[in-house]
């Protein structure tokens, strides 16, 4: 705690650290142990977190526990698109993959779009691509060859 201390003075007078540009804890005066001087500005900062609107689901460890669940699934599709093709694994893939997709871009949009206008035409956007992804997907399956058939075409050229 004494060397954020010492970063932070050092902040105040001029001298930028090379790697922060700001202390990234937020703690009171009281909190350093001794008798201090300095003001409590120095000691004080911001941290950044996203407000609880933003967050898609109330329980985030169940929301990570479906998303590895999903990666499972995933994984263990690739298999069998190689030992049993045919349409229930085709839209199965297809399903996954655009879910998948949609929710590691709804995890960028929540770290690195701020703003509450900007948050949600963002949103619309990636909930517009994944239903176009998926809706792609499920015609070139219906209408082509499928993708198990498409991946096993590009791997004989």
């Amino acid at each position: 705690m004494a060397s954020l201390v010492r970063l932070s003075s050092l902040y105040a007078r001029g001298v930028k650290p090379l790697f922060l540009n700001r202390c990234l804890l937020a703690r009171p005066l009281v909190a350093s142990g001794s008798n201090n001087k300095e003001s409590p500005a120095l000691l004080l900062s911001r941290i950044h977190v996203s407000p609880n609107f933003y967050a898609v689901s109330k329980s985030a460890s169940q929301h990570w526990r479906n998303e590895r669940a999903l990666t499972v699934v995933l994984f263990s599709l690739f298999p069998a698109a190689f030992i049993c093709p045919g349409p229930v694994v085709n839209y199965s893939l297809s399903a996954v993959i655009a879910l998948h997709s949609y929710w590691g871009l709804e995890n960028i949009i929540t770290d690195y779009v701020h703003g509450s206008a900007t948050f949600k035409m963002a949103k619309a956007a990636i909930l517009a691509l994944s239903a176009t992804t998926f809706a792609g997907l499920c015609y070139f399956n219906y209408s082509d060859v499928g993708i198990c058939k498409a991946v096993a075409m590009l791997w004989s050229i």
